[in-house]
């Protein structure tokens, strides 16, 4: 049996393909490649196609014996929601429940989704944990949350079980060095910074410092993307195992400061990384930080890779062996 992973070729699912490989599943990736890379796969059977086409649904679901689907496809620039709501909608609301309306169809059961802390908006507490308010503060956030709860009454109606993993700020790249992080346009820090430490960018602009953090610059919680993948492949074994339906975050359960990210980059790459202060962007709260205990606790997860130096050493050696990322856009 198959694990279809949807966006599979981007660059969270990229990784979690990688995992999935690793492990021995048989992978089937649907992607439209308006974000994914081919060269980023480094296995599993690619279809090329939207969610939304029903007749190239129903070809992937018919040549393949899939048990199980993990969700990455959406679009997710925060930004371009707030101006392009529509398409946010169509995209990754009407998009999953294709999806959904596909998976009752073919009998398949088992759904993990790449979610997001956006379903949060400005946090409650810190850390923030799966029982606190869910009440995004964009359009990217609210589809995410709309995607959630059609997966709820999925389950009610169909018993679509599923489990939607919420994370902070994925960053880093896989152990082999053949795969990483390659967005166009690149809105994440750590690439960003290293984009500024290659010459790509003039500097790195720090939005706000007089946030109440110890260095006035907003702390945020980072996750090594295959630490992110391998729990995704622990939500799937959860699933096969008979789970009921449910939320975690994943996290480091500690944030890391603009400022504090962006001097770890210096000593990592030996660059200077000029920083210029600007001023704040509308909608950043001052500290995002999850609690990951349950997903720990419940999935197993133990994060091994998310020392922040880690993280951006990983990165560092797949931004200066491909410079230029996979060069296909």
């Amino acid at each position: 049996m198959a694990v279809l992973v949807t966006g599979g070729a981007g660059y969270i699912g990229s990784h979690t393909v990688a995992a999935l490989q690793e492990r021995g599943e048989e992978i089937v990736i649907v992607d439209n490649l308006q974000q994914g890379h081919k060269e980023a796969l480094l296995g599993g059977k690619l279809y090329v196609g939207d969610l939304r086409d029903s007749d190239f649904l129903d070809t992937v679901f018919k040549e393949n014996s899939i048990d199980a689907v993990i969700h990455f496809a959406a679009n997710s620039l925060v930004g371009e929601s707030m101006k392009l709501p529509g398409k946010y909608y169509h995209n990754n609301v009407y998009g999953t429940l294709c999806l959904l309306e596909k998976m009752n169809e073919y009998g398949v059961n088992k759904i993990v989704f790449s979610s997001t802390a956006a379903t949060y908006g400005e946090p409650e507490n810190v850390p923030i944990d799966e029982y606190d308010r869910t009440l995004p503060t964009n359009a990217y956030g609210e589809t995410k949350l709309a995607m959630e709860k059609m997966m709820k009454w999925f389950d009610v109606a169909h018993g679509i079980k599923y489990i939607s993993l919420r994370y902070f700020n994925a960053a880093g790249a896989h152990d082999s060095g053949k795969i990483g992080e390659d967005h166009n346009p690149e809105t994440h820090l750590v690439p960003i910074v290293l984009e500024a430490a290659l010459g790509k960018r003039p500097h790195i602009s720090v939005f706000g410092d007089d946030y109440a953090t110890e260095d006035g610059t907003c702390i945020r919680d980072y996750i090594h993307v295959s630490d992110l993948a391998d729990a995704h492949v622990l939500a799937v074994q959860k699933l096969r195992g008979g789970s009921e339906s449910s939320v975690y975050n994943l996290g480091n359960g500690h944030g890391f400061s603009v400022k504090q990210v962006i001097e770890i980059a210096r000593n990592v790459t030996g660059r200077e990384i000029p920083a210029v202060i600007e001023p704040r962007r509308a909608g950043d709260p001052a500290v995002l930080v999850a609690s990951s205990d349950r997903a720990r606790k419940e999935l197993g997860w133990n994060p091994t890779r998310s020392a922040l130096e880690n993280i951006i050493q990983s990165a560092w050696n797949w931004h200066v062996s491909r410079p230029d990322g996979y060069g296909d856009k």
